[in-house]
Order: structure tokens, then C-alpha cells, then sequence
């Protein structure tokens, strides 16, 4: 028990639906009368499961529900799920934000959080201000902060505005200081959630990277929760899944992100690339990929047809690049227009193209596409894992099982609009 870091028990958490508040006074009258005759609260035994897609068939919504789960000093636990299932409810719990309806939370030692973009920073004050405000939140004495403070700067990349208030700072920039003080400033316990995703690439690495640091070197505990799963896969020692409120797998990382995958079938026909959480760029030019498969079925040794929609605007020339990945995030397959001098003379009114992958030699499983757009010069739009395809086998492909060797993968792209 002495190495157990933080302890959730019973873990429960109610919302009212539909207004501001917990209820009416009729309700807190009623939540009176039942405490003062030692009875249960009687709204705890209503409430819908948290299925943001349904109907809601009560006033109350239970966010989370009987979640119990235990983390280690040092560990690095993941928490993965889809929108809505309550893992950013539960990361509010665990940081004192918000309390829980039912159950406690144990803990030992500081916790620092950054639950979403500019959390803790004050929009007036500088970034330096900001960097010694989080630190006294922290319970650190000034003399501890300016101890660490060259680092933060650096690490942060944000040296030319440090002086400058936050308000000004792109989401970006206010993510990179965020993440800087809350991994510098040592806390026991380092909370994160999702933002890291509006970092570009280069940052994205260095925050794993420390985070993968601090855990190993200084024995400290972080509780990661992220939608890309080849970030989990790298960072996490142990993953819990959320549904709907509850846990419904707890384990090694590679057998809870292989069950998630298959259990919310993430291949998709199209995706919306305008909001993608992969996007490591600012710019905001790839808008829509889909299959154009019939069916949107994709099988092995058969062509695979990618319509990919882009805001032409402010292009005059485009090359594309794109690299494939299978289920455990090796490269299958990578090519790149750039490389062999095939640019595009971008046409007026012309706003997609169309991908080609020529008779794809994959087994069967899940696979996902990622895109860089260029402009010519340099890459304008990179999305990785852009869509998620399934690849299927097919017996009348004049062969039942998967050859031994593929070979290379040949690409065509259609230029015709």
C-alpha cells in the first residue's frame, strides 16, 4: 500500500439536466428532510446512464458511476474512452475542481492539472507572473520557482513573450507554458488531458518525452487522457476504459487500446478533417476525406480510392504525401509527390483530388491514413491518422490466405476532376 500514489473509491458523480443548479428548493427541502432522518438522498437512486446520443429519460444524469481504480507512484495511467464517457468529469474530480456526488479520492503529495487550454493562467498577468502564480498554487516558495524558471522558459519555447500577458498568447503558446509549469514545478501528481493535441508535432514529442522523464527518473505519477492511441501506446504503463460513466476495461495497454478499437469501430467511410484532433499544423486547408469504394468496403489486393476535399484559396501549387500504418502503428506504406517532382497546378474551382492506392497488398485489419499537404515550399497541413480504414479478405481474389510477402504498394493518383 505504501507505493499506492492515489486511491479512487466509489467514485459517482450527478448532474442535473435542463438548469443551472442542483434542483429546485422543493428538491433541497427534500434532501434535508431525508439527512436529517438519516436517510439516503433519494435523488441517488434516479438518474440516466451517460449516453449523450439517447434521449434523456430523467432529470439527473450519472457522469460517473462506481469507478474504483488505484495508480502507483511512478505510474503513468491512461485514460481513454469517446466523447462524453467521463474522463474529463472524473480528471475534475481527482483535481479538486469538482467534488464527487458519492465516494473519495485518497491521494499523497501536490497535483497539478492541465484539463484544457490556459487552465490556471491568469489572462492580465505575463507569462513569468503566470509561471510564479501556478507555482505558489502549487504550495512552492519563490525561491523554488526562480530555481526552475530558466527551464520552464525554454522548455516552453515561448522566451520572446515571456514578458508579454497571456491574453495575447495564440492556444499554442498558452499550452506549451501550461505544460512547462505543471511538469517543472515537480508535482506528485501530473494531470493531463487532450491539450497536448493543439501542440504542433515537435512539442507533442518533447512533452512526452518529459513526461515519460518524470515518471521514470523522479518516481512521479501522471494520469494521461487522450484520444490518439499511438500516444497512449508510447507513454502509458496501464490504460482504463470509460463507457458511458463506468469502467469496462482495466489492463495492460495494448489489450485495453485493441479492445477499444474494435469495440467503437473507428474505420469510418468519411471523416471531417476541418476540427481533426491529429492536426499538427495551424492552418486548417484539408477539410474531407472519404472512401470511394462501393460500400466503402476495402479489400486485400484490390484498389483503395481516397477522395481527399481541400480549401484551395491561398494555393497555387500542391503536393501530397501520405504514409499508411497498420493496427501496432508500424509504417506499411509511405510515398510522397514532393519527392519525385510531381506538383499539381492547383485549377480554378477545383477543390479535391482523388488517391489512389493500387491493388492493396495489406491483411486483413485495421489500418489508418495520414496526410502532408504542401504548398510547394513546405508542408502547409499534416493530419496524422486522418481516417482509420478496415481491410477485408475476399476468397474470390484468386487466393483464400494472405501471400507471405507483399512486395512495395504502387500508387496512382487520378487527376481528373
Amino acid at each position: 500500500m505504501s507505493d499506492i500514489i492515489l486511491k479512487a473509491e466509489n467514485i459517482s458523480k450527478q448532474y442535473r439536466l435542463g438548469l443551472v443548479g442542483t434542483g429546485t428548493l422543493t428538491h433541497d427541502l427534500n434532501r434535508l428532510w431525508h439527512r436529517v432522518r438519516g436517510k439516503e438522498d433519494p435523488y441517488l437512486k434516479v438518474g440516466a446512464v451517460n449516453d449523450r446520443s439517447a434521449a434523456a429519460s430523467s432529470d439527473y444524469v450519472w457522469a460517473l458511476q462506481d469507478i474504483n481504480f488505484e495508480v502507483k507512484r511512478g505510474e503513468i495511467l491512461g485514460i481513454i474512452g469517446k466523447n462524453g464517457a467521463g474522463k474529463s468529469t472524473l480528471l475534475k474530480i481527482l483535481s479538486r475542481v469538482t467534488s464527487p456526488t458519492t465516494g473519495s479520492i485518497k491521494t499523497k503529495g501536490r497535483i497539478a492539472s492541465l484539463l484544457e487550454v490556459g487552465t490556471g493562467m491568469h489572462p492580465e498577468l505575463t507569462g513569468r507572473e503566470n509561471i510564479f502564480l501556478n507555482g505558489a498554487i502549487l504550495g512552492m516558495n519563490k525561491t523554488e520557482i526562480s530555481s526552475k524558471i530558466d527551464e520552464i522558459i525554454e522548455f516552453s519555447g515561448c522566451q520572446m513573450y515571456i514578458d508579454t500577458p497571456v491574453k495575447r498568447y495564440s492556444s499554442g503558446m498558452r499550452v506549451r507554458l501550461g505544460f512547462a509549469v505543471a511538469a517543472f514545478l515537480e508535482p506528485d501528481i501530473l494531470v493531463v488531458d487532450e491539450v497536448l493535441a493543439v501542440g504542433d508535432a515537435e512539442f507533442q514529442k518533447k512533452a512526452i518525452g518529459k513526461m515519460q522523464d518524470i515518471s521514470n527518473t523522479n518516481g512521479r505519477t501522471v494520469l494521461f487522457v487522450s484520444h490518439d492511441m499511438s500516444a497512449i501506446r508510447k507513454l502509458c504503463n496501464r490504460v482504463i476504459m470509460l463507457h458511458n460513466g463506468t469502467v469496462v476495461l482495466s489492463g495492460e495497454t495494448e489489450e485495453v487500446v485493441k479492445s477499444y478499437l474494435s469495440k467503437h469501430n473507428i474505420a469510418k467511410i468519411k471523416e471531417n478533417l476541418s476540427n481533426h484532433i491529429n492536426r499538427v499544423t495551424e492552418s486548417s486547408i484539408l477539410k474531407m476525406i472519404s472512401i470511394r469504394n462501393s460500400n466503402g468496403s476495402v479489400f486485400s489486393n484490390q484498389d483503395c480510392t481516397f477522395k481527399v476535399e481541400f480549401d484551395s484559396s491561398d494555393l497555387t501549387f500542391f503536393s501530397i504525401g501520405w504514409l499508411v500504418k497498420d493496427y501496432d502503428e508500424n509504417v506499411v506504406s509511405a510515398a510522397s509527390m514532393k519527392r519525385i517532382g510531381a506538383e499539381h497546378k492547383i485549377e480554378e474551382n477545383k477543390n479535391f483530388f482523388i488517391l489512389t492506392l493500387e491493388k492493396l497488398p495489406l491483411f486483413p485489419g485495421i489500418y489508418s491514413l495520414s496526410l502532408f499537404l504542401n504548398d510547394g515550399n513546405l508542408d502547409v497541413d499534416i493530419i496524422h491518422d486522418a481516417i482509420y480504414f478496415e481491410v477485408l479478405w475476399q476468397k474470390k481474389n484468386n487466393f483464400e490466405q494472405p501471400l507471405n510477402s507483399w512486395g512495395k504498394t504502387s500508387i496512382i493518383f487520378n487527376t481528373e476532376y
